[in-house]
């Protein structure tokens, strides 16, 4: 049974969403506090849904102290529906956002998408587990990848989205389809900006090993070593 921690101050619908996930098969735990989540054993949980607007600790805060020390997965929750907020969060870590108010099924359906990319088994196009593109070298099993022998420290998001840019290097790849495999959906539309977003933040951690192109109107490509 997966185990989901919800933060969120509005208790009558951190109580909904407890009653909604235990009969889909969840094992809920509340807090309704920001100050509390620094005693919980956030080891013990498989995903935290997350509100921003929280007493004394904003959910930005939470996030980065979750990201110091855990690639824990991260939906945030949040009643701001705006551009600023979900890159920011994106930019923290942040595995997806639900913007309020939202049916119970859709963030179900954002669960389940996120917890299969943190532990998904390997596409069957997958004939080998690790992978090499020049410098950048990604072993998909032990989810770890690296940039001339030094490990990048990436989220799952950003993981999923290099590892389908290597196992396609050379061609270039659709916004579409790198949303699905980073994100569990479908870019929704020229104005969703998410996948760019993991895609900037992914060309950071790189640095010099960020062979990582522009494909106009199409997306994007990882650029094969000059032979």
């Amino acid at each position: 049974m997966r185990r989901i921690l919800v933060v969120e101050d509005d208790v009558p619908l951190a109580r909904m969403l407890e009653e909604y996930l235990t009969p889909e098969g969840y094992d809920v735990a509340l807090l309704h506090d920001g100050a509390d989540v620094a005693a919980a054993k956030l080891e013990e949980f498989d995903l935290v849904v997350l509100d921003l607007m929280l007493p004394n600790r904003s959910g930005f805060d939470l996030l980065r102290d979750i990201r110091k020390t855990s690639e824990l997965p991260v939906i945030l929750l949040t009643a701001r529906d705006t551009e600023t907020d979900r890159v920011v969060g994106l930019e923290l870590g942040a595995d997806d956002y639900v913007p309020k108010p939202f049916k119970p099924r859709e963030l179900v359906a954002r669960m389940r998408a996120v917890l299969r990319r943190a532990d998904r088994a390997l596409p069957p196009m997958a004939a080998v587990r690790a992978l090499r593109v020049g410098e950048v070298s990604l072993d998909a099993a032990g989810r770890v990848a690296s940039c001339a022998g030094v490990p990048l420290d990436l989220t799952s998001a950003e993981f999923a989205l290099l590892e389908c840019l290597l196992r396609h290097a050379g061609q270039p790849v659709s916004r579409d389809d790198l949303a699905e495999a980073a994100l569990g959906r479908t870019a929704r539309s020229s104005l969703d900006r998410n996948v760019d977003t993991v895609v900037s933040k992914l060309r950071r951690k790189l640095g010099e090993c960020d062979h990582i192109k522009t494909v106009r109107n199409i997306g994007y490509l990882f650029a094969l070593p000059a032979v």
